[in-house]
């Protein structure tokens, strides 16, 4: 244990703290000095006991503000985390039913696709159809004019 001597409304005090928070406990009592001379100063010397007693409460009054405040921060921290869990799985949900849209659209256009080679080969075979008639009666045309 450190102890460490501190003056507080001009009368000097040895407290004891853990070892290493020596600073840490001349900073606190420096702010808690500071609103006990504020109070003093606003209030006038209306009894030591009084002045502690009212920078007591101040000082939970502030503790307690920043505790619901940093409550206040974790429920919108919370909200925050909620709504960006509800938005990746919004993105995810649209990426997966775009993959299959385009899933979708690549198997209409093999379709479509196929669909054309079998349509260009039924053409073809067609005009080969035709042109062989016409030539078979072109062919038979001349031979009846022949005759």
């Amino acid at each position: 244990m450190a102890n460490v001597n501190i003056k507080f409304n001009g009368k000097e005090f040895l407290l004891s703290c853990e070892d290493g928070q020596e600073e840490h406990l001349e900073e606190l009592l420096i702010h808690i000095n500071q609103k006990f001379n504020d109070l003093k100063n606003d209030l006038g010397n209306i009894g030591e006991n009084k002045l502690l007693l009212i920078t007591a409460v101040k000082v939970m009054d502030e503790y307690y503000e920043t505790k619901k405040n940093v409550e206040q921060k974790k429920n919108e921290l919370k909200e925050l985390t909620n709504k960006f869990k509800e938005l990746k799985t919004l993105v995810y949900e649209y990426k997966n039913k775009k993959e299959d849209e385009i899933k979708k659209l690549n198997n209409n256009h093999d379709n479509l696709k196929n669909e054309i080679e079998m349509n260009q080969k039924h053409y073809e075979r067609l005009i080969d159809s035709a042109a062989e008639e016409i030539s078979n009666f072109v062919e038979k045309a001349s031979l009846d004019k022949l005759s």
